[in-house]
């Protein structure tokens, strides 16, 4: 509780900053809603009046402010360009999104601690092996992959679907069929750093004194670690984990334009092309408050594997 409280004291200012910094330079970039939606022939009165209605004429602070006051009274404001409520739109959308975090999330944390773990009891020319992954990983942009995978496995092979997106609700099997490729593309840089993590953190595990005391006292390889080695390097990995599921979320923007899914990342995508600010606004809250809450569930997963660690 004490940590939940910390971390819902810090999301305030936080999320108050983010959304102004949103604001600001989306002020700031050329452009304008109401020309978007009137069209290239539209005069500079009617593109003033417009301004005037939709209320993108009045100074920032007192924009900024009409729009956290709406937050406030739970009224993420409307969009521009369609008119719709900003809360629908992005609710619509959320679950596209978190699909992806999560299935990535989970792919960089299994596939990724296998590999560190071989890595780390074997060595040579799989240490080696895993050195070049990582490399290859970090080095290759997300949607550089995606576009790739859609070439290989949906145009020339034809064994996933290139675009769209099923929900789970209307079937499950459609679900997971439309995000192996996306998740794919997403957990490529979450694996290789996971790999690399947990193969270093399990090499020092091994190193301490009581692990060759097990060994001593007659306790079997797989034992110690399953039972020792991976628990002691647990924390390290579930650091590089958070830090994963953000990046992975930053990378929704540019996957879900490459598969064409309908989430907060290719929306954040039109909406800045469209100059439309409350859905950008409400999308920087989205995203905010899934940043908080993974930092929580990693604050939480430290007190989990070791009751005396102080999070603050």
């Amino acid at each position: 509780m004490r940590i939940v409280g910390f971390r819902a004291i810090t999301a305030i200012p936080l999320i108050l900053l983010v959304s102004f910094i949103i604001f600001a330079l989306e002020s700031l970039v050329p452009g304008n809603p109401a020309e978007t939606i009137l069209g290239q022939n539209a005069t500079p009165q009617n593109v003033a009046a417009l301004d005037r209605q939709l209320g993108l004429n009045k100074p920032l602070l007192v924009g900024f402010w009409n729009w956290l006051d709406g937050v406030l009274h739970g009224h993420l404001g409307t969009s521009v360009i369609s008119g719709e409520s900003v809360g629908t739109l992005l609710s619509a959308r959320l679950p596209v999104t978190l699909s992806l975090v999560v299935l990535s999330v989970i792919v960089s944390a299994i596939v990724g601690t296998a590999l560190g773990l071989a890595s780390a009891r074997r060595g040579g020319w799989v240490g080696r092996l895993l050195d070049v992954v990582s490399l290859t990983g970090l080095a290759l942009p997300s949607f550089w992959v995606g576009t790739m995978l859609v070439a290989v496995f949906a145009v020339k092979i034809r064994i996933f679907p290139a675009t769209g997106y099923e929900a789970f609700g209307q079937s499950p099997t459609g679900w997971i069929v439309h995000l192996i490729l996306p998740v794919a593309a997403l957990s490529l840089l979450g694996v290789a750093s996971v790999a690399k993590q947990s193969r270093d953190a399990i090499l020092s595990a091994l190193e301490a004194d009581y692990i060759a005391m097990l060994r001593g006292n007659g306790m079997s390889e797989r034992e110690i670690m399953f039972k020792h080695v991976l628990r002691n390097a647990a924390m390290p990995i579930v650091t590089v984990l958070g830090v994963v599921a953000i990046g992975t979320l930053g990378g929704t923007v540019f996957v879900e334009s490459v598969f064409v899914l309908p989430g907060l990342g290719s929306l954040a995508t039109q909406s800045t092309v469209d100059h439309d600010l409350p859905v950008i606004l409400g999308i920087g809250l989205y995203f905010t408050i899934i940043v908080v809450v993974i930092n929580l569930l990693v604050d939480i997963t430290y007190g989990l594997l070791n009751p005396r660690a102080k999070t603050t």
